[in-house]
């Protein structure tokens, strides 16, 4: 992509079997787009991290790192980890890849190549729009992310075709003023950050994708999570301003994490 750094991020938890297909499916075209690589491993107990490790060991052609993280922040705390890496090390992309293996990268590929991205600040993959691909996802979760989808684009009054899936191209620049640290560290991190883009004026698009669910392991609790998200709706059509300037992290000092294995080194 001329003179642009793609950094792929791939948060991991729990997901030992899934990341290493995860891995398996970079190591095709998608990968001549690719500058690296990170895993951000959340402190997974069944040995997550070694594997992906060692997945990225046997992929040519890849520069990569498989990082730890020094407390478990949640789901949007790795991506701190990530977009905080990303800014350090001159990339200018970050595509999030979840690594349950639920988002396919080779949806990203055609778009990436078309420069779709060049226009915009977020480039978000959709499970519910027009031209998508489900499979193995039961009607009522599809039915309750059409209405959550619809909430909250009522609540930002712009167009909001999903709310976080594990497949997203952010300009990393858009997060220099740093106002994704004060955005929660759990599961509700897309849902904080797809309001701010809405409300920092971020160019947005999405792209239909395909998405399964096959033996992936969920880590959302649907009641609590439905309504923390109806508060965070509400708190934020309140005053939207006020809403921003809180911080709803969990008060880490920082978001840190150790290099267990880089590329050219032994998992």
């Amino acid at each position: 992509m001329t003179d642009e750094r793609l950094l792929v991020f791939i948060p991991a938890y729990h997901c030992a079997d899934q990341v290493e297909r995860v891995v398996r499916r970079l190591d095709g075209p998608v990968k001549e787009l690719v500058d690296e690589v990170i895993v951000v491993d959340n402190q997974s107990p069944d040995g997550t991290a070694a594997r992906a490790a060692a997945a990225l060991g046997r992929t040519s052609g890849l520069r990569w790192s498989v990082l730890v993280n020094d407390a478990n922040y949640g789901l949007g705390g790795s991506h701190k980890v990530a977009i905080d890496y990303g800014l350090a090390h001159g990339h200018t992309w970050l595509l999030v890849l979840h690594g349950d293996d639920q988002a396919d990268p080779a949806d990203f590929e055609a778009p990436l190549r078309a420069g779709a991205h060049r226009s915009v600040d977020a480039l978000l993959g959709a499970r519910f729009m027009r031209g998508s691909r489900l499979q193995g996802y039961s009607r009522v979760r599809t039915a309750g992310n059409h209405a959550y989808n619809l909430i909250f684009s009522l609540a930002a009054r712009h167009r909001l075709h999903d709310l976080g899936s594990g497949l997203n191209l952010f300009r990393l620049a858009r997060f220099a003023d740093g106002a994704h640290r004060r955005f929660a560290d759990d599961l509700t991190f897309n849902y904080h950050l797809s309001l701010y883009m809405v409300h920092a004026g971020w160019r947005i698009a999405f792209v239909p994708i395909s998405w399964r669910e096959e033996d992936q392991r969920s880590n959302v609790k649907l009641v609590q999570q439905g309504v923390r998200t109806l508060g965070l709706v509400r708190d934020f059509v309140r005053d939207r301003r006020a809403f921003f300037a809180t911080d709803h992290s969990a008060g880490h000092a920082g978001y840190t994490a150790e290099p267990l294995a880089t590329s050219g080194a032994a998992p």
